[in-house]
C-alpha cells in the first residue's frame, strides 16, 4: 500500500483549493486505515499528517491511542512523532483515559535516563526529554500522583 507523506498532503491541499474539504476528508479516511497498520513507520507517517491537519483546525483526539503506540517505539525519530501527536491530540487530558496508559511509559523513559551511564544506549536522555515535554502538556492530578 502506498502511503502519502506529509509533503504530499500539503501539496494536495494547495492544489485542491476548490474542494479542499473533500480532499482532506479522503485523506483522513486513508489516515484511519494507516493507523490500523502494525508498522510503526506507517503509523508515524499517519500521525505526522494528523498533527498538520490538527493545526488546520481538524480534531485528532480519536487517534490518541495510536500516538501512545508510536510513543513506545524503540526508534527516536518515530517516538518523537508519537510524543508530539500525544501533546496535540490530548487537548482535554483530564477527560481522556489514554493519559492513564502513558503512566508506565513515562516512568520507563524517566527511569532510563536516571540510570548511571544512561542505560543501554546514549539516546535515553533524549527519550527522557521527550517524556518531560509531553508530561508538561498532558499532566493531570492523577498522573502527577502516579509519577
Amino acid at each position: 500500500m502506498f502511503e502519502k507523506t506529509l509533503n504530499d498532503l500539503v501539496t494536495g491541499i494547495r492544489t485542491h483549493k476548490r474542494d479542499t474539504a473533500r480532499f482532506i476528508s479522503q485523506n483522513i479516511a486513508e489516515i484511519k486505515s494507516e493507523l490500523r497498520s502494525p508498522d510503526f513507520f506507517t503509523k508515524s507517517n499517519a500521525l505526522q499528517k494528523l498533527t498538520f491537519l490538527q493545526m488546520m483546525g481538524y480534531t485528532m483526539s480519536w487517534a490518541t491511542f495510536a500516538a501512545v503506540e508510536v510513543m513506545s517505539s524503540p526508534r527516536f525519530a518515530l517516538k518523537r512523532v508519537g510524543y508530539l501527536a500525544a501533546c496535540q491530540g490530548l487537548d482535554q487530558p483530564d477527560r481522556s483515559p489514554v493519559v492513564l496508559l502513558t503512566t508506565n511509559l513515562l516512568k520507563k523513559e524517566l527511569r532510563g535516563a536516571a540510570m548511571i551511564g544512561g542505560g543501554s544506549s546514549g539516546e535515553t536522555i533524549y527519550h527522557a526529554g521527550l517524556a518531560i515535554n509531553c508530561l508538561s502538556n498532558i499532566v493531570t492530578e492523577d498522573l502527577g500522583r502516579e509519577l
